[in-house]
């Protein structure tokens, strides 16, 4: 929204709303949250010291402290739609300082935000009720807050349900686009709006065999070019128990401690790619997540595989290989909180070796990224140094250090989404690991 000046957020509900409380209450309530931590950082950076350094510069644009000082300057109030009522407006009100305080302690990198966002957000409305004179509009660059437009594709209560003589309809199935995995039968955003008229003028009755096709000629074309067997570079980070010794070749990685503020410290040349898959490195501590999806992965020490449809590699040792056939939450309730112990056990034995681990899943972006935040807080310390889990007798299993972990990890594994099912069961192996040690 920053670099493009807003942004548009489609979603739809149930009959007989005209919007989401994901557009009615979230989406405004993370706006407000957003600005005020800005906010915060921007009055921090011009109250540090008598002037303006090049830091406070950027964060507070063309160096006018006094501009940005004043509260009327940048807009860090709730805007809400005016069909919530006054009650539940002065509720969400009341807990905005509680919210934008929790945000600012998970270890969020607000200094980046800052510098990318010079408008605070702002969310408008559109329905298909809504009527807009176009004429009337004026250039996004002439407002005083950057667009967050939130349109509701859900039709008025009064309009009839649309139906085809096929087997698909246009009625409204809550949640249904949550998991593209069910429904989208391979099909990925960059293919979609490339061949988007194909699948349009379609209709519903040819678009199944129109994805097949448009997805298995992809799929062909990446294999002729080799794009599904990429050779990952592997570059070995030293993290010794008193101190943290990065890697200074080729491919720099920077330590960053989870607790350390996040403008000082960027994550830099935490990925490696060749055709479109990566793996990610986080930080210092020999773990990196990936997909199951890609070849290449020999050159690991040793591989962590939750995916329960792959096989691979087939000639590993047991102390280099191990298999977790982990399904997510929705398929199996205690699937990933069952086989937790066994994937830490695994992790702690090579990482007491110094071996480079890859822990990787079907999409790399949701198991792998749940396994890897279980062992980083299971087996190490604040700084994000392996210590075989002595800092994790000391501390308290509590949401909160589970999130600053969960954060710190997606500042490298930028691809990260984690679904609340299986971080419910990390955290409950958290708890039980927790009680299990001695007094």
């Amino acid at each position: 929204a920053g670099e493009r000046g807003g942004c548009i957020i489609v979603d739809s509900t149930r009959k007989g709303k005209r919007f989401p409380d994901s557009m009615a209450k979230t989406i405004p309530i993370w706006c407000c949250v957003l600005n005020r931590a800005i906010q915060r950082h921007r009055l921090r950076a011009i109250n540090q010291g008598s002037g303006l350094n090049s830091e406070t510069s950027a964060v507070v644009p063309n160096g006018d402290a006094e501009e940005y000082s004043g509260s009327s300057n940048w807009d860090s109030s709730v805007h809400l739609p005016v069909w919530v009522l006054e009650t539940e407006k002065n509720a969400i009100e009341g807990h905005i300082e509680e919210w934008a305080d929790l945000f600012e302690s998970c270890g969020a990198d607000i200094h980046s935000l800052a510098l990318g966002l010079q408008k605070p957000l702002r969310p408008l409305w559109i329905s298909q009720n809504t009527r807009i004179w176009l004429n009337e509009v004026p250039d996004h660059q002439l407002w005083d807050f950057t667009p967050i437009i939130l349109v509701s594709a859900s039709a008025s209560g009064a309009v009839a349900t649309q139906r085809t003589a096929s087997e698909f309809s246009w009625r409204y199935i809550p949640g249904a686009g949550d998991d593209e995995e069910s429904w989208a039968r391979g099909l990925t955003p960059t293919l979609f709006w490339k061949h988007s008229y194909d699948l349009l003028d379609g209709g519903p009755d040819l678009c199944n065999q129109l994805v097949a096709d448009i997805v298995e000629k992809d799929r062909v074309y990446r294999a002729q070019r080799g794009e599904h067997s990429p050779q990952v570079i592997v570059k070995h980070v030293k993290c010794s128990r008193h101190g943290l010794e990065p890697y200074t070749g080729d491919h720099t990685i920077i330590a960053q401690p989870m607790n350390s503020n996040p403008s000082t410290i960027a994550p830099a040349n935490t990925q490696y790619s060749n055709g479109g898959h990566v793996v990610f490195w986080i930080g210092t501590s020999n773990l990196a997540v990936g997909s199951t999806m890609q070849d290449g992965l020999a050159d690991m020490d040793c591989i962590l595989n939750c995916d329960s449809t792959s096989r691979l590699p087939p000639s590993s040792s047991e102390d280099s290989y191990l298999e977790l056939p982990i399904v997510g939450s929705k398929d199996e309730r205690f699937s990933l909180l069952n086989n937790l112990p066994k994937a830490v056990s695994f992790a702690k034995k090579n990482l007491i070796a110094r071996r480079k681990m890859l822990l990787c899943c079907q999409n790399g972006e949701d198991i792998s990224i749940c396994v890897a935040l279980a062992i980083i807080t299971r087996l190490f310390s604040d700084t994000g140094c392996f210590d075989c889990g002595e800092s994790f007798m000391r501390r308290d299993v509590t949401k909160l250090e589970m999130r600053k972990r969960l954060v710190f990890i997606c500042k490298y594994a930028v691809n990260a989404r984690p679904s609340r099912g299986n971080l419910r069961q990390v955290y409950g192996f958290l708890c039980n690991e927790k009680e299990q040690l001695p007094c």
